[in-house]
């Protein structure tokens, strides 16, 4: 039976090649990516800059996509629709969380808006009630923030000092440098198409970074045993060969996650295309990395050549040189 091979078992690419292109680019867009990031800033959404949550039941089952037409023409800004599903509930009982965006400032929505939004409901089921209104404030939106960004910073941490355990300072700072490639460019894309950033987006990018440090590693990984195997090649040379080696595992693995995910992405609906697209563009960025950032910055500070053991010269002890 033969086997479906996306890459052939055997390569020899040069990936330094064009690295003023590649690495060069990155370098480049990476910057950018953080001078728009403080020059515009990001899309937040209501998770960032707080709004009002409506708490909605029916006696019908309820039509997101109906709700969701029935209050544009209110022009609320952001608003996110969420059934809710719970075994309590009764076969009569339906449910779905309206979040509206602050408006004008305002820490809730006014009684007027409030009045409006149910109206436009009612068009559409009649039986729609509102049993709880509930308001988040700037200063909980700031601390939702500080929150997102801890956990990113905490994440990347750990895993530099897991690669730096794993491997030596070198790999750490691909590693870190490849990471911070992949979450800066991810965070530039949604600045430049000024695309809706909470928390499932922060969510993102901590799969991204995981994902990316996976990549990575296998590289890694792969160069580390090539510099016990072939001690006396040019260190250019030897990682070509390493991402070479994986190549393959790297396609096949790159490429089953990006089926599954522009699959989401093409038929996934708007409640979830923002978080769907920013794994895609990661999974791209992340794969993009391990190959033409990472291994770049190794070859830029150098590594450790011999990795074999020290020879057994004995066991330490007056005992080992047959003395009693």
């Amino acid at each position: 039976m033969r086997r479906l091979k996306l890459v052939p078992e055997k390569t020899n690419i040069d990936f330094f090649k064009i690295a003023g292109v590649t690495f060069g680019g990155s370098v480049v867009l990476t910057i950018a990516s953080i001078v728009l990031f403080f020059a515009v800033g990001l899309n937040y959404g209501i998770d960032f800059k707080g709004g009002t949550t409506i708490r909605v039941q029916s006696q019908q089952p309820i039509n997101v996509g109906k709700f969701r037409n029935a209050l544009q023409p209110l022009k609320l800004g952001d608003v996110m629709i969420t059934q809710v599903f719970d075994p309590n509930f009764g076969a009569e009982k339906h449910v779905a969380m309206v979040r509206v965006q602050a408006q004008n400032g305002q820490q809730s929505i006014t009684p007027q808006t409030t009045h409006e939004i149910e109206a436009a409901l009612k068009k559409v089921d009649n039986t729609v009630t509102f049993p709880s209104i509930e308001s988040v404030g700037p200063k909980v939106s700031q601390e939702l923030i500080k929150t997102a960004l801890l956990s990113v910073v905490v994440a990347v941490a750990a895993i530099i000092f897991y690669i730096w355990l794993r491997f030596e300072w070198q790999f750490a700072m691909g590693a870190v440098a490849a990471t911070v490639h992949d979450v800066a460019l991810t965070i530039g894309i949604f600045v430049v198409f000024q695309l809706k950033f909470d928390l499932s987006i922060v969510a993102a990018i901590l799969t991204i970074v995981g994902y990316s440090i996976n990549d990575t590693v296998v590289v890694f990984d792969r160069a580390r045993e090539n510099l016990i195997k072939y001690k006396k090649m040019p260190l250019r040379d030897l990682l070509n060969l390493s991402a070479n080696e994986t190549l393959s595992r790297t396609v096949m693995t790159s490429g089953t996650t990006l089926i599954a995910l522009i699959a989401l992405l093409v038929l996934g609906g708007d409640v979830i295309r923002n978080f769907v697209f920013a794994m895609t563009w990661g999974i791209v960025v992340g794969t993009y990395s391990s190959i033409y950032v990472a291994k770049n910055i190794v070859l830029m500070v150098g590594v450790k050549r011999d990795w074999s053991k020290p020879t057994d010269k004995g066991a330490g002890t007056q005992f080992s040189k047959g003395k009693v």
